[in-house]
């Protein structure tokens, strides 16, 4: 029993540390009922909000297409044993994934009104506090002195499936960037989730003491 009590601690002091400056915003839900199927997409078009029907093949919905997945695998991940490894930083992560693809699929955000811009923004705080917790995993690891295979145990190899879809997501993100509007801080977030997930991955196998691969 003193045992377990003692886990829970330090459990509790762990979680802590990567939450710690992170608020998670509870997004009111701004959908009636919905039903699943709506048969609109059956000629290979979708909406977008606030600015018509595109191709399911556009940039955009690609780059929006890349960020979901982005958030499944980081779901994936954070169900992967040990699940209390920064869970509550990594569900913050999965809203703000959302925010962004609602973000990326508002060509035109003076067209909505402000409730749904603002259900859509990255605040630069999102941003700070990822920074935070890289540095906080980055305290408790080795120095970084070799490319890492990915690998390890299961649950760094999901970080690392989760950073290479972020980071594929991120290249989109930028190719649609080219063209048309994309808000800064979007490119910026992902960016940054790629390396927490990256850092993540290590602290995972640094705390099964498991050792990195390098190459």
């Amino acid at each position: 029993m003193k045992e377990t009590a003692v886990a829970t601690g330090a459990s509790r002091r762990m979680r802590q540390r990567f939450t710690s400056g992170w608020t998670v915003r509870l997004r009111q839900s701004y959908l009636a009922d919905v039903k699943i199927y709506t048969r609109t997409g059956d000629s290979g078009e979708t909406s977008l909000m606030g600015a018509g029907r595109v191709s399911k093949d556009h940039l955009r919905v690609m780059a929006y297409g890349d960020v979901d997945e982005t958030n499944a695998a980081v779901g994936l991940a954070r169900t992967t044993e040990p699940t209390d490894l920064a869970d509550e930083l990594l569900t913050a992560v999965q809203r703000d994934l959302f925010a962004i693809g609602g973000a990326l699929a508002t060509p035109e955000p003076e067209r909505v009104g402000a409730v749904q811009r603002a259900k859509v923004a990255v605040a630069p705080e999102r941003i700070a506090a990822l920074e935070q917790a890289i540095d906080a995993a980055d305290a408790e690891l080795p120095p970084l002195t070799a490319f890492v295979l990915p690998g390890g145990t299961a649950k760094a190899a999901a970080l690392h499936v989760a950073r290479t879809v972020c980071r594929r997501a991120e290249r989109t993100v930028v190719h649609l960037s080219h063209t048309e509007h994309v808000p800064e801080e979007v490119v910026v977030y992902l960016n940054r989730l790629s390396d927490l997930l990256f850092t993540l991955a290590r602290l995972a196998n640094h705390r099964a003491r498991v050792a990195d691969v390098t190459w």
